[in-house]
């Protein structure tokens, strides 16, 4: 599942981070990389930006962001 199909107040593992170019890296660099837990804590209601919280901290990601990172819901 992709990450901007989970539902807020859900915990869920990065599986793999697809993409390439600058956004990836900044994934990356970001924490978003593979075996993070995080939680999806709220989604704007047209769905963009998708706020989680990952190795402690907020982060705000993109739909378009969103759609390049695959999870496990757990």
């Amino acid at each position: 599942m992709k990450l901007n199909e989970v539902k807020p107040k859900t915990k869920c593992k990065i599986i793999k981070v697809y993409g390439s170019g600058g956004v990836h890296r900044r994934l990356l660099d970001m924490g978003c990389v593979k075996g993070t837990d995080i939680e999806v804590i709220k989604v704007a209601p047209l769905g963009d930006p998708i706020d989680i919280v990952i190795k402690g901290y907020h982060l705000s990601v993109r739909k378009e962001e969103a759609k390049d990172i695959e999870v496990e819901i757990i």
